[in-house]
């Protein structure tokens, strides 16, 4: 499971298994776990995240989008 950024407290990663889905980001912190999509950038799912810390990872994921999408597109074409 790469690894692609750490920001603060977060931990921004997908697993190596997931290139039948479209391009996504998992985000972690301690036991709390998000998923955002990211074209558009759109919220799948999260687990324990509160509202006001979703808000901010939706901020993070945007500002961080083609970052995410260069590592996506870079692990699974080879």
């Amino acid at each position: 499971m790469p690894t692609i950024l750490r920001i603060g407290p977060f931990r921004f990663f997908f697993y190596s298994n997931e290139n039948g889905e479209p391009a996504h980001i998992h985000i972690q912190r301690e036991r709390m776990l998000a998923k955002f999509w990211l074209q558009p950038v759109a919220l799948a799912s999260s687990t324990r995240f509160s509202p006001k810390e979703l808000r901010k990872l939706e901020v993070l994921v945007n500002e961080n989008k083609e970052t995410f999408l260069e590592a996506w597109n870079e692990y699974f074409s080879s």
